[in-house]
């Protein structure tokens, strides 16, 4: 006899009605069902069926291809399921309760997250953080040691015939199994699992090549998206263009852009032509100004202001602790040269460029007026490539922020390919990342998203490639002066705000319908605004640089190692400069910070006139003092820089060609090949002089007289420098491209 019937259904299930099409919510606990007592034909005419109680059963699995479109929440509890892959039919879950099922095993687990896409809740606990991760990072590594395990030992066959294939696919996926090894043991049939299945995706990817959506399918799909997003303008006549061939007073020494929408952005007739440069004596050093610079805005204060630090005046036995660390870290001087430059020796086949100005654009403007000179702009950088494995160059496709807008610019032909404005908004901060679209039964894609904060304290999420601005979310009930992603796992982005507080987030991924979920999973206590986010190349999920108002700040942001979502910093790095402090001066504000190599890094004090480098790792190998935290930064070199009252002029790095930049208050750009310094240069107390000082093009605008130098707030390079991008503060965007050596 049948234990399920229609009338039993009708009984269970509410609304109370006649019809099964109808049930939203059905009971079925305790009634000692097995799978062999859910009829699937039955079942499945329950089309509009949300919420369903299996608890108390004696079920080993689900009916395959049970299909339940509308089904939400599911309890499987005191069960005794085997198979959790049965119910990868049920893709809408978002709620599913398993406990008191004795043979689930972590592993299986795992598989839920991946077999359930939109689950959020698993056995009461929001599992968010923990399914976005195994989706996507996990997913993202093993696809990468596939594709290694492909190149080394497997081709397609020549003709491709179906037993071929069929004999190829047996092959490379037992050769996947066994010799792909990522994550703990206890997942380690998860992994398995998860290897069978990327790998044969992988190979129908080589013979069933998958188009990306395009932009009219994206757009579409925006207007089904439950998001705030920015009115997106086309480029009109507000980018100016250098377009003529300039040259630096000082001779020393491929993810291709996106087709750009409908109405191709075109640059404006509105031209700015060269001054002559007049010849000066070569490198000169600005003097230090005697009298307060002229106030220009700034972030929440005036560029004439000083930046305050957030803490008190430090204690005179921190210094004592410092001296006394400074003596012991004396003795290793010369071997610390040394390894400095073992570490620089891979990049000292490079050469130092020669670049040229070859764009202004004023794209930024309010109104999109000609006449802004005054709009700032804040951070800038270079798409990175669509895939993670970092071969095949740098894109030449720039997003600069600034004012209430954000540009993406391609370097060669100077034109802005995608402007989003929103209104009242000050753009403060942006980031790249790649993350994962999944596309259904098809393979997940890479993708590039940009995100950007600024005063209104929210995040903006873009896919440019499809024109579409497709969610927000608030960071901060203050202002966002910082984002950075973290590029081992995209999904994970850091927020700094105005309330002294840096917010780790797992921004997940996105489907083609751009659904996606944001869980916060850190908080780390700040003493002062953080202005710079560096994570350190080898261990960017465990340590976290910020140069904040108040000096320079390390912390812990290993997920699972701590329980608390809240906290404080591990050490304090000190410089020799702090030394030097008096009532008059405070040398505490770092607004430069970048990697050089996996290991050197690149600092700036405000006020100092010279930039650090030193080194990550004999720093933190240092015991913090116990009441401060603080440890000495083990230098390596110094910088010689401008000397200017002018803060946040941030510097910005290209390992690739071992080079550092950093602009100043003129409008030039100081730029150091770093594979060319001396041992001993911190030693001797003599910086080391820039490789080449770049400056400021002194463009002109018809029947108005020489722009003069602004200040430049931020540089970004592409990974192969062949384009540098300067931002001012007077609303101009500056292009610099390599020239190629005769």
């Amino acid at each position: 006899m049948e234990k399920i019937t229609e009338k039993l259904l009708l009984e269970k299930g509410s609304p109370k009605t006649n019809k099964l099409e109808h049930i939203k919510t059905l009971t079925l606990s305790k009634l000692g069902l097995k799978h062999q007592d859910l009829p699937v034909k039955l079942l499945s005419r329950l089309q509009s069926l949300e919420r369903w109680d299996l608890s108390g059963n004696r079920l080993q699995e689900l009916p395959k291809k049970l299909e339940l479109p509308a089904l939400r929440y599911l309890d499987l509890s005191d069960n005794q399921i085997e198979d959790v892959t049965t119910l990868e039919s049920l893709s809408g879950l978002e709620e599913l309760k398993l406990e008191d099922n004795l043979y689930i095993t972590v592993s299986d687990n795992y598989k839920l997250m991946v077999l359930l896409p939109k689950l959020r809740i698993h056995n009461g606990k929001d599992i968010s953080t923990t399914a976005n991760h195994v989706r996507f990072v996990y997913t993202e590594n093993l696809m990468t040691r596939i594709s290694a395990v492909w190149e080394k030992g497997f081709s397609l066959p020549d003709p491709i015939t179906t037993e071929k294939m069929s004999a190829l696919e047996t092959s490379f996926v037992d050769t996947a199994r066994i010799q792909v090894k990522f994550g703990p043991n206890s997942v380690s049939d998860f992994t398995r699992w998860r290897v069978e299945i990327l790998a044969m995706e992988y190979l129908r990817s080589l013979t069933e090549p998958q188009e990306e959506p395009d932009s009219k399918e994206a757009n579409e799909t925006k207007e089904n998206c439950d998001v705030s997003t920015p009115t997106k303008r086309k480029q009109t006549a507000s980018a100016v263009d250098l377009n003529i061939s300039l040259t630096p007073r000082k001779k020393l020494r491929p993810d291709l852009p996106a087709s750009p929408v409908q109405d191709s952005p075109r640059k404006t007739s509105l031209r700015l032509r060269p001054q002559t440069l007049t010849q000066t004596e070569p490198m000169r050093m600005s003097p230090r100004k005697t009298v307060q610079p002229p106030s220009t805005p700034a972030r929440g204060q005036t560029r004439a202001e000083t930046p305050k630090r957030g803490s008190k005046v430090r204690h005179v036995q921190e210094d004592g602790a410092q001296i006394k660390q400074r003596e012991s870290v004396g003795r290793k001087e010369l071997q610390r040269d040394v390894d400095m430059l073992a570490t620089l020796k891979s990049c000292g086949r490079t050469q130092p460029v020669h670049l040229k100005p070859l764009h202004v654009l004023q794209c930024h403007s309010k109104q999109d007026s000609p006449e802004d000179f005054s709009t700032q702009l804040w951070a800038c950088a270079f798409q990175p490539l669509p895939d993670s494995t970092g071969a095949g160059g740098g894109s030449r496709l720039v997003a600069t922020c600034g004012g209430d807008s954000l540009c993406v610019i391609d370097c060669e032909t100077g034109m802005v390919m995608k402007k989003y404005k929103v209104p009242g908004e000050e753009f403060f901060s942006l980031a790249w990342s790649t993350v994962l679209m999944s596309r259904g039964k098809a393979s997940a894609q890479h993708c590039s998203i940009l995100a950007a904060g600024g005063k209104r304290g929210l995040v903006k999420l873009i896919h440019p490639r499809n024109n579409v601005a497709y969610g927000e979310f608030r960071a901060s009930r203050k202002s966002l002066s910082v984002l950075r992603f973290n590029h081992h796992q995209g999904n994970f982005l850091f927020t700094g705000s105005y309330d002294n507080k840096i917010v780790m987030w797992d921004i997940g991924g996105v489907d083609v319908q751009y659904n996606y979920k944001v869980v916060q999973l850190l908080m780390l206590e700040i003493s002062a605004t953080p202005l710079h986010i560096c994570l350190p190349p080898n261990s960017p999920s465990s340590h976290l640089l910020t140069a904040c108002e108040d000096g320079l700040h390390c912390y812990n942001t290993q997920l699972g190692t701590n329980t608390t979502t809240k906290r404080s910093k591990d050490m304090e790095i000190s410089f020799p400069i702090y030394k030097k402090e008096d009532k008059d001066h405070d040398y505490h504000t770092i607004d430069g910070l970048s990697f050089l190599t996996d290991d050197i890094v690149a600092s700036k004090n405000y006020m100092h006139g010279c930039i650090y480098l030193w080194s990550w790792s004999q720093t933190k190998a240092q015991k913090p003092d116990k009441k401060s935290r603080a440890v000495c930064a083990v230098v390596l070199a110094e910088l010689q820089w401008t000397n200017t009252e002018i803060p946040y002029l941030a510097l910005n790095t290209c390992p690739g060609q071992a080079y550092i930049v950093c602009g100043d208050d003129k409008g030039r750009l100081w730029t150091y090949h770093v594979t060319r310094l001396q041992k001993n240069s911190f030693q001797s107390g003599k910086p080391v002089q820039p490789t080449e000082v770049l400056e400021w093009p002194t463009p002109v605008r018809k029947d108005h007289g020489q722009l003069d130098g602004p200040s430049i707030n931020s540089v970004a390079m592409d990974p192969e420098l062949q384009y540098l991008v300067a931002l001012s503060d007077k609303n101009m965007v500056i292009v610099w491209k390599r020239e190629e050596s005769s």
